[in-house]
């Protein structure tokens, strides 16, 4: 953990818990209201985020949502770095769980893969590519956008391992363990074959 080095624990905590406040900001459910699309949690799957807002059949809205969403944790990053520098993974990881467990939500939140996508990005541009490129492969080839979300979330720890990335790849392992966890019905139903596919209704 070499990139913590010299960095205080208050400080550590305070960019992680500021990275939590942006990342729990459910910027699916105000744009949807904002647009007069409803209340999100009660479309489709409930989700608050991009994939569930295209349930709407608005897909300008999942794009900014989605764009909102991976923005979140490369704010948190940025702004952590800019204060601690190696400290952007902890805030990163902040973002993640801010989106996953938002206090403003009563800790109901997304699943979190496109914040996990800004994440990437914003820690080092080629994780961002690996993530993409694998989210984007699987959910096309199989229809699942769920599938692609938890195929790409698990490509990153192997990839910060491979870039030499120690800290990302522990926070990688840690969100990759969420990202299985709050896909837990999403599991079940591809197991049963039941899970709707890119362009469908869920049930």
């Amino acid at each position: 953990m070499n990139d913590l080095a010299g960095i205080a624990v208050a400080t550590l905590g305070g960019l992680m818990l500021l990275g939590y406040f942006l990342g729990s900001i459910p910027f699916g459910i105000i744009l949807t209201r904002m647009a007069g699309a409803g209340d999100l949690r009660s479309i489709g799957s409930g989700n608050i985020g991009a994939t569930n807002v295209l349930r709407t059949g608005r897909k300008g809205l999942a794009a900014a949502t989605l764009l909102f969403d991976l923005g979140k944790g490369a704010v948190a990053i940025a702004i952590a770095e800019a204060v601690a520098p190696g400290s952007g993974p902890i805030a990163g990881l902040g973002a993640f769980l801010g989106h996953l467990y938002p206090i403003w939500l009563k800790f109901n939140g997304g699943k979190g893969v496109a914040t996990l996508l800004g994440i990437a990005i914003a820690l080092y541009w080629p994780l961002g590519v690996v993530f993409a490129v694998a989210w984007l492969a699987v959910a096309f080839a199989s229809r699942f956008s769920s599938l692609g979300g938890m195929v790409a979330a698990a490509a990153m720890p192997v990839a910060a391992w491979w870039f030499g990335m120690e800290l990302a790849l522990w926070v990688f392992i840690v969100t990759l363990g969420f990202v299985l966890w709050k896909h837990r019905g999403n599991i079940q139903r591809l197991m049963a074959g039941t899970e709707p596919k890119i362009g469908k209704s869920a049930a």
